[in-house]
């Protein structure tokens, strides 16, 4: 098969791609549900295996109501593998997922998942049309307290919501705190 080159337009294509899927990580993590909702069409359909399968205003609701369950997630995107045709493609994104319960008995879940992605254009935007998961591996831990009291070089931890740093640092984001 190999792999031939990207003409500019497939390039920009897959900038774009890229930046929403990483887009999506940075609003599940700082509990962004207006910047989360605004990466779907309207007709969008999610699928979570069990846990869920839906549209993506239920898919709002369900997202918020599961990461009440979190003091704190990360989502990696780690690989990603695009097919553009036109205003449509596809997607095969790599991630590494963390979420650390609430304490006292705080533990910590971290998965590797794909997410098999369709995604269209209209007007220039490219936002999901479908996404189903796939669970590849997970392990779960008991949270080492001491481990989070020693923070490299004395940074502050990250935060869901606007209380996170780069909502006052990163102001060309637009999303002051």
């Amino acid at each position: 098969m190999g792999i031939r080159q990207a003409d500019l337009n497939e390039l920009a294509a897959r900038d774009a791609l890229r930046r929403l899927v990483t887009a999506y990580s940075r609003a599940v993590d700082r509990r962004d549900f207006k910047l989360l909702r605004s990466l779907y069409h309207d007709e969008a359909f999610e699928e979570h295996g069990d846990m869920f399968t839906g549209g993506p205003d239920e898919y709002m609701a369900f997202v918020e109501k599961a990461l009440s369950s979190y003091a704190a997630t990360a989502h990696y995107v780690v690989n990603t593998s695009f097919e553009i045709e036109g205003d449509r493609a596809e997607g095969e994104v790599y991630k590494i997922n963390y979420h650390r319960t609430h304490a006292p008995d705080a533990h910590e879940v971290i998965t590797a998942s794909r997410s098999l992605d369709r995604y269209r254009r209209d007007d220039g935007v490219w936002r999901f049309l479908g996404r189903s998961i796939t669970l590849d591996w997970s392990t779960r831990r008991a949270v080492d307290a001491d481990a989070y009291k020693d923070f490299a070089a004395g940074s502050p931890p990250g935060r869901p919501g606007p209380d996170d740093l780069s909502y006052q640092v990163l102001t060309l984001f637009g999303r002051h705190g």
